[in-house]
């Protein structure tokens, strides 16, 4: 079955053995001569993860326990597993793939043998010169890097997937890989089956009870699978039988999970050498940021950042994001800003390859300047070009958590009708979020046009946390007519109010007396003019003792 999807499976069985290796010699602490295995821990046992070639040669398997292996192989040299580091560096070859394609996702884990990567090619083959010169590219620089490779590129993952995994070379029909190099194969789109026909039913993902079902009815191959009929094999050894071997023969899809969303709007840059001076950088960002920018303006959107990723020739990629306060599509602004990461960046041997994308964009649309400033209880208008660009650039050099803005949150507490989040955030984002993100439906856009009853009368200082108060009254649910604060009383001769506020019924009782409490708010006046804003929590009203506190300052 014909498939406009093109992928390319690479599968790394060294990985987690190629790293132990690498460590070794990063901490000056070479490994002894001999077969090599990793081990680790198993309901009481410690047991292989991982061997290299003269281990595999000798007889030892990942799962053997370690104390039959030193009875097979006395001189074995052994060192504890690193999942979480082989599971870095795969991610790592995974960022460093991204030169070929941007829909890049890993399957497997390093450590047992089964890591790899699966990159969709159907529309960038053609930049590297087709499937074969970008396959061999792939391979051979992986080589170089010192990591084993088996490569396939196939209609469908699956199909893909197990050629590179289980596929000896056979002469089957859609097969396509030299003699002495059976690392990587083409199989030409729609014949899947036939390349698949004399693979082992390893290669369709399946559990270890299901093959070993299959094979005890003389079912070893995925040819013989694929000539049964359909229902009989979901009813006797389960549905996920038929859907891997659908998912193989591309009669089912089977997306890639890209380790990243894949942008709309990107470009990219392959050099015919490596470079490294930052000024050749600089004018390679500059064509790759006009290129990006042409695109964003005539689809009338902004960008709300980038990403520039930089591809080393040693298999090592630098990511550099920005952000900005408002959708941007002028090349100059991005350059800048861009170039506060670029300073002092090790090119090591070079950079082969460029990446540029705006992840999260956003409307363009016309804005009529003015000559008068805004009310300020006039809708938000959008920041000025200056200031925006000032304050793209404090964010992008100090850090995006460091500068941060006032924004409206819809909720009658005075304590949380104003939100603090980063200056480069959405207006309607969620704490933490990225650009682009879900708004947040509690904050609104803007500040709203008119203030709420009673919003008119509140202070213009609200101290960041309310101070306890002694206070006393005439009548329990009376205002204060004596206050006592740090050691100095105030003798109250006027007060207005109260204003009863409650919380939102959404928000959980949290700790403390103003949180998720009803609050009574009084203005009150005492003998030297001074005007607080006091609140009382609790009350005979409320069936809990009274509890004053301060909590803002009249001017």
């Amino acid at each position: 079955m014909a498939s406009a999807t093109r992928c390319l499976a690479v599968w790394l069985p060294a990985l987690a053995i190629e790293g132990c290796r690498r460590d070794a010699v990063g901490v000056s602490q070479a490994l002894p001569a001999g077969p090599l295995a990793l081990t680790e821990g198993l309901r009481g046992r410690i047991v292989l993860t991982a061997v290299d070639a003269m281990a595999a040669a000798a007889g030892l398997t990942p799962g053997l326990p370690l104390a039959e292996a030193r009875a097979i192989v006395p001189d074995l040299v052994t060192r504890s597993a690193r999942p979480d580091r082989d599971a870095a560096r795969l991610a790592a070859l995974a960022d460093w793939c991204e030169r070929y394609s941007p829909l890049v996702g890993v399957t497997g884990a390093p450590a047992a043998g089964e890591g790899g990567v699966l990159i969709d090619i159907a529309g960038s083959a053609h930049l590297f010169g087709g499937e074969a010169a970008l396959l061999d590219d792939l391979v051979d620089r992986l080589g170089r890097f010192g990591h084993a490779a088996r490569a396939a590129v196939a209609g469908t993952p699956a199909a893909a997937w197990a050629v590179a995994r289980v596929g000896p070379g056979h002469a089957t029909p859609g097969w396509r890989a030299a003699a002495a190099d059976i690392a990587r194969a083409i199989v030409p789109a729609g014949s899947e089956a036939a390349a698949l026909a004399a693979l082992p039913l390893e290669g369709l993902r399946l559990g270890s009870a299901a093959v070993a079902a299959l094979g005890r009815v003389g079912i070893r191959r995925i040819g013989e699978l694929a000539g049964l009929p359909r229902a009989a094999l979901a009813r006797r050894y389960g549905e996920a039988v038929v859907t891997r071997l659908d998912q193989a023969l591309g009669r089912r899809g089977e997306p890639i999970s890209p380790r990243r969303p894949v942008p709309r709007f990107a470009a990219r840059m392959v050099f015919a050498e490596p470079i490294g001076r930052s000024e050749d950088v600089a004018a390679a960002l500059d064509r790759l940021l006009a290129r990006l920018c042409r695109d964003l303006a005539e689809a009338g959107l902004g960008a709300r950042g980038v990403d520039l990723t930089l591809f080393r020739v040693d298999g090592l990629a630098h990511r550099c994001q920005v952000g900005t306060v408002r959708p941007v599509d002028r090349a100059g602004h991005l350059a800048r800003l861009l170039a506060l990461h670029l300073d002092g960046l090790d090119a090591g041997f070079g950079f082969d390859a460029m990446a540029l994308a705006a992840p999260a964009v956003e409307s363009m649309a016309a804005v009529q300047g003015e000559l008068v400033v805004a009310d300020a209880c006039a809708p938000a208008r959008p920041v000025s070009t200056p200031l925006a660009e000032l304050v793209d650039r404090l964010a992008n050099r100090l850090g995006t958590a460091a500068v941060r803005r006032r924004l409206p949150r819809q909720s009658h507490l005075p304590d949380r009708a104003v939100a603090d989040r980063p200056a480069l955030a959405a207006p309607g984002a969620a704490p933490g979020a990225s650009p682009g993100a879900a708004p947040d439906a509690s904050l609104p856009a803007a500040w709203p046009v008119s203030w709420p009853d009673g919003w008119a009368e509140r202070p213009v200082r609200l101290l960041a946390r309310p101070q306890p108060l002694d206070a006393v009254a005439p009548v329990p649910d009376d205002p204060p007519v004596l206050l006592r604060r740090e050691g100095h009383s105030h003798r109250i001769l006027r007060a207005a109010g109260p204003e009863r506020l409650s919380p939102e019924w959404w928000l959980a009782p949290e700790r403390g007396d103003l949180a998720a409490r009803t609050r009574d708010y009084y203005r009150v006046e005492d003998a030297a003019g001074r005007r607080f804003w006091v609140v009382r929590v609790g009350g005979h009203a409320m069936g809990r003792p009274a509890r004053w506190y301060l909590h803002g300052l009249f001017a």
